[in-house]
């Protein structure tokens, strides 16, 4: 039996006259996360990319798996490929499907008929299956409103497939049909969420790490570049910077009143990642953050935060409660690496009674008390080491 796999691309269907780049960059997309697994042909059709293994050593699992987790595909499925006859149809129907068939207590068939020399109607095609399945599985039901497994069959041009359940895919955008943005990257459980959830819209990645040894490990750094690759799984490559940040942190430290290190810390990480997102070709920076989750993420915080950035600031998460939040961490499987105990930059220096409801003057007026600031950013810039995240 030759097996192919279906790709149903949801709302890309309706980008009218811009829908066919928005294919090909979802095709593009598709090729490289299979690239390690063997050669494939890509052929669109109406709303549905049909993927073909070219060999027949190709794992089918491996690749249907790797497929679930790109972005732009709404749902897929493995499908049969079979002459376009009757006999031949069911036959295939019944061995391809018969495992599922045997678990299932109810079952319904569809069909699609795109080739109208086709001798039967849709209908008449799933009487027709439906009534040759029954006889051969007998403990199997019609339910039409809520069944175990759909059977679809579908008559193209060339040949016919047949199919069960469709699996659902990642939705969303294409990624890198959004432009280009930075994500500034923890190792906390919000941020990975943040760069998931912005990925998904079609944006492409870069991120920025702001490490701070000796008061961060080295494993605090291996532990964001798991993270990484977690959501890269999604996102494809992520170019990650790791920003230096000790002295900057030490000067807010020995030079600014201690309920705004935090806010001024948050400010010069706005300041330091745009300008690497500049140099990215990036168009915006995104955050985790979420109103009043904690003392910096204030109204009154993020306003004095935003004031650092002279690019948009995406924060995905900003009206979702935590519990939300680590839902979304657990399906794409950073939550049990974010909680591992290790912590990153944002927790060193900690203020006892941090400002909640800080002023920008007072703020601006506290961050000038930092001597050779832009120096400092511009050592850290400097500093920042690239790493390719797959």
């Amino acid at each position: 039996m030759k097996e192919i796999i279906l790709i149903k691309n949801g709302e890309l269907a309706l980008k009218g006259m811009n829908r066919n780049s928005f294919e090909d960059k979802l095709i593009k997309n598709m090729k490289h996360r299979l690239s390690s697994m063997g050669a494939f042909e890509f052929t669109k059709s109406q709303s549905t990319i049909m993927v073909d293994p070219l060999s027949d050593d190709i794992d089918l699992d491996d690749a249907t798996e790797a497929l679930s987790k790109v972005f732009g595909i709404a749902a897929l499925s493995r499908a049969c490929v079979c002459e376009k006859d009757l006999d031949d149809i069911k036959s295939t129907a019944r061995d391809y499907l018969q495992e599922q068939l045997e678990e299932a207590k109810t079952f319904k068939v569809e069909a699609k008929r795109s080739d109208k020399k086709f001798p039967l109607k849709s209908p008449e095609i799933c009487r027709e299956v439906g009534g040759f399945l029954l006889s051969k599985f007998n403990h199997l039901k019609v339910d039409v409103h809520n069944p175990d497994i759909i059977v679809t069959v579908e008559v193209r041009d060339k040949y016919a497939f047949v199919r069960g359940n469709n699996i659902k895919g990642a939705g969303g955008m294409p990624t890198g049909t959004g432009g280009r943005a930075a994500i500034l990257i923890s190792g906390g459980i919000d941020s990975p969420v943040a760069a998931y959830m912005m990925a998904k819209r079609g944006i492409e990645l870069c991120a920025v790490h702001f490490a701070s040894p000796p008061y961060t490990s080295e494993l605090a750094e291996l532990k964001v570049m798991e993270l990484l690759k977690e959501v890269a799984q999604y996102a494809g490559v992520i170019t990650t910077y790791v920003v230096p940040f000790t002295k900057l942190q030490e000067a807010i430290r020995d030079c600014c009143p201690e309920e705004y290190f935090t806010i001024i810390m948050r400010r010069i990480m706005m300041q330091i990642s745009e300008i690497i997102a500049r140099s990215q070709n990036c168009a915006a920076l995104i955050t985790g953050e979420s109103v009043g989750q904690v003392a910096s993420q204030t109204m009154h915080a993020l306003a004095c935060t935003d004031c650092a950035a002279n690019m948009p600031v995406f924060r995905p998460c900003i009206g979702m409660d935590k519990d939300e939040i680590v839902a979304i961490s657990r399906k794409i499987g950073t939550f049990e690496t974010s909680i591992q105990p290790y912590e990153d930059c944002c927790t060193v220096f900690t203020p006892k009674h941090p400002k909640t409801r800080p002023q920008i003057d007072d703020v601006i007026k506290a961050q000038q008390k930092i001597e050779n600031l832009d120096a400092l950013i511009n050592e850290a810039v400097d500093g920042a080491r690239k790493v390719i995240i797959r």
